[in-house]
């Protein structure tokens, strides 16, 4: 990995800002390597890592997997989650060593674990530790911008407290997840949020993306156009879908999908086979073979779609899984 550079490159991205948002067990390094092949986001996050845990003498090593990045990635930001600001210092500071461009802090993960560790969402409810934990992460890592990654409250909307708060402490970038943390994904994003979100930004030198309800980069664009903001964040629009942003290519043939499904499976057991359970793998597969997509072609109707995904879930390791698509392709009529 080459060293990062002392600079703000969020400030040098094209406007509106196009963001791979960060899903755990989903854009792991495997996943990002392929969408970054064939088709490129302008700014790719990794998982979100423990702090705490990438820190630590002895599992840090396990929890550095987390950060493993291809330069085809750049620029890429290490995601990083805790509620103890040293833990946070220590950490932004490896992953300049890493040679990241940037540090991003997690501080809307809804997950019951990380709550109760006071990190994630539950930052939204301790406002001055989280300016500490920013400030923290700018001290361990001054060459790097640092960024958050939020929501708009936690039980009611709290955008008047929230946005002046993190502002406060000069984040290089602020992306809102336009739903608070009672609401999780359940309540339409709300979108009609952002003339305001920006109104309380102007001026503070801080990049402003939103994020919810935006599958395609096409809605990212129209979304920014009509309420506001300087880009969006893409997340669960990239299942199953690497050439999202690609933007010149026409959708790829159902069997172009197949061999970017085995290619995307050797690469996760490479990649991953001795820490991640193969099963991790299996949520994507649904999403690469949409029924429609290969009846379209005459390579196989409803039924016999539903079949081979059935046969990919009950596969029980990478081998058999990769077995199971090559000889559907080599049975199917050319």
């Amino acid at each position: 990995m080459k060293g990062n550079k002392s600079e703000n490159f969020w400030q040098k991205l094209e406007r509106p800002i196009i963001a791979l948002g960060p899903l755990y067990d989903v854009t792991d390094a495997a996943f990002r390597r392929i969408i970054a092949k064939y088709s490129k986001a302008d700014i790719m996050f990794t998982e979100f890592a423990s702090a705490d845990g990438l820190v630590h003498p002895i599992g840090g090593p396990k929890v550095r997997e987390l950060l493993r990045y291809s330069e085809e990635e750049r620029p890429i930001v290490a995601q990083l989650f805790t509620s103890r600001p040293e833990k946070m210092r220590q950490a932004a500071a490896l992953c300049a060593e890493l040679g990241f461009d940037g540090v991003d802090i997690n501080m809307g993960c809804p997950d019951k674990t990380i709550e109760k560790q006071g990190a994630g969402a539950a930052l939204l409810k301790n406002l001055p530790l989280a300016k500490e934990l920013i400030k923290a992460a700018q001290a361990g890592a001054p060459a790097l911008p640092i960024s958050v990654k939020t929501r708009i409250g936690y039980n009611q909307i709290e955008i008047e407290e929230i946005i002046p708060a993190l502002l406060a402490a000069r984040p290089a970038a602020l992306t809102l997840h336009l739903r608070t943390r009672k609401e999780m994904s359940k309540a339409l994003a709300r979108w009609e949020l952002m003339p305001r979100i920006m109104e309380l930004a102007k001026g503070s030198g801080t990049i402003i993306l939103g994020n919810g309800d935006v599958a395609t980069p096409a809605e990212a664009r129209e979304k920014v156009a009509q309420y506001g903001g300087d880009g969006a964040m893409i997340g669960r629009g990239i299942f199953g879908n690497p050439w999202l942003f690609n933007l010149e290519a026409g959708p790829p043939s159902a069997k172009e999908r197949l061999k970017v499904l085995i290619e995307h499976i050797e690469l996760f057991d490479q990649l991953h086979g001795e820490r991640k359970n193969f099963a991790v793998m299996k949520k994507h597969f649904k999403a690469y073979l949409p029924a429609e997509a290969l009846a379209k072609e005459g390579l196989v109707g409803f039924d016999g779609a539903h079949n081979l995904r059935d046969e990919l879930m009950a596969a029980p390791t990478a081998t058999e899984a990769v077995s199971i698509i090559k000889r559907f392709l080599t049975l199917t009529k050319h």
